[in-house]
This record gives structure tokens, sequence and C-alpha cells, in this order.
């Protein structure tokens, strides 16, 4: 059984940790603060202007903060981001962000900031809405007002879709080094009864034509234990991965991505 439908949508979700995460301009004389826990009002009412534009879907309003020189950890640029973003924003049409501070930092005249952005967002077709809820944390460099440099920490989409969705608790480490084995496990949280479970779980590496929103191909199988339970195999390089499960019932369908972190030893 193909689902490509739906599926054509999920990568659409990746592309969220390019949008507002990214989107902190700071003065380039800005200091650390003396109390480390409390942001900048300056940087607070930054975010909230910025987080506006992004719901707005206003890209040109957004690459404004990207150098001509930008790169990200993903491999992407200033010319493929802005395409990527265009692409998202064409199939989600209400998109909401909020952007926080966890961290921030002067390096001479640049600007270090540790950001995690929340989105959410709905996708309107002819027999079904499908809601995303996604969740970025980044790591960007500013030089100049512009950002230069973006890394992303960590990541997580999900997207649903019926009146009764599975709901799923996913255990899965942050990151592993490179030859390191990990587990994979999507566990359906309600108890099944009669209801006859199908899913789906696959691994790709993340590289700037991850981001080309191509269907994702995969099959279908019965899920009699109520979750997925996978040992995922020794990664051979520092590449990071996207983890991905799709679990259908009767109700309804959940999709969830996950962002596997691979280091070097």
């Amino acid at each position: 059984m193909k689902f490509q439908k739906l599926s054509t949508t999920l990568f659409s979700s990746l592309l969220l940790c390019l949008t507002v995460s990214s989107g902190i301009v700071l003065s380039p004389n800005l200091t650390l603060a003396q109390d480390r826990d409390k942001t900048p009002d300056e940087l607070t009412e930054l975010l909230k202007k910025i987080d506006r534009a992004a719901s707005r879907q206003n890209l040109d309003n957004v690459m404004d903060f990207y150098s001509n020189d930008f790169t990200n950890s993903d491999g992407l640029n200033r010319e493929s981001l802005e395409e990527a973003l265009s692409k998202f924003w064409q199939l989600y049409q209400s998109v909401k962000y909020r952007t926080e501070v966890k961290s921030w930092e002067t390096d001479g005249d640049a600007i270090v900031a540790e950001t995690v952005t929340y989105i959410t967002g709905i996708q309107e077709m002819k027999d079904r809405n499908i809601t995303l809820k996604s969740t970025i944390t980044s790591k960007q460099r500013y030089e100049d007002q512009k950002i230069v440099e973006q890394e992303i920490l960590a990541e997580r989409s999900q997207l649903t879709s019926g009146k009764n969705p599975p709901t799923i608790n996913v255990n899965l480490p942050v990151e592993v080094e490179v030859g390191e084995k990990y587990n994979f496990d999507v566990i359906v949280a309600e108890p099944l009864g009669e209801q006859i479970m199908l899913g789906a779980a696959w691994e790709e590496p993340i590289n700037e034509n991850s981001y080309n929103l191509d269907p994702a191909n995969f099959q279908l199988e019965l899920l009699p234990s109520g979750g997925i339970f996978k040992i995922g195999g020794a990664i051979e390089n520092s590449q990071d991965r996207w983890l991905s499960a799709v679990l259908m019932r009767k109700g309804g369908i959940t999709i969830s991505t996950y962002r596997l972190k691979v280091l070097d030893k």
C-alpha cells in the first residue's frame, strides 16, 4: 500500500528550521547581559516583529536578514533557502511562529545566539486538513546585522490528519557518534483494542537536496504490537539524519520526523 499524497507534505515540515529561528538581528555593540537569564528588551521586541513577518509569509522581509554569503549546516545557501521557503509557504496557507532565545553572546563584532522556534500550521486539502506542529533549535552567527552562518541543533515535526489521529511517544537519542547504533521507537499511547494500525519508518541523510519536497515512497505494514521498534544501523559518516514514522488507523494519521545529530568520534 502506497501513501504518497500525504507523504508529499511531510518534507515541507522540515523546512521550518530555516525561517524565524534564523531571523534574529542584533546590534553589533550588544554585549552579554549581567543576568544571563534575562533576554534584552531590544532582542525580545525584535523577535516579535520577525515572528509576525514570517507568520504573514513575507518572503522578501525574511530574506533581508540573510547575508549574501549565508551558509547552514545542511548545505543550503541564501538562494536555495529562499527557494525552499517559497515552496513551503505555497503548501501551508496558515502558519504561526513563536521564537525564544536560549542563550546569546558576543564574539568580537559578531553575535552568536541560540534560539528555539515553535511553529504551527494548517494545510487545507479537498478531503482533509493537515495540522503541523514543529520545534526547531538552532544557532546563528550575525555580522553587520546579517545572518552569515547557521547550525541546526535539534528538530522535531509532526503532521496529523483526521478526527482521531494516533497519539505517539518517540524514543530517540538526540545525537550519536559515527559507528554507533541507536534505537528508534514510536509507540502508540492509546490501547489499540480491536483497531487495525498501519505504519512505516525510515531514515535518510540530510543535505541540500533533502529540501526539494520530493514525495516519500514507503510501504505501510500492519503493526500488531502497537508501535514501531527499530534498531538503527551504525552510521558511517557525520551527516545528520532524519528519522520519520507514519502511523495510520481508521480515525486519522500521524507523521513524525526527528533530527538525529551524528558526531565525529
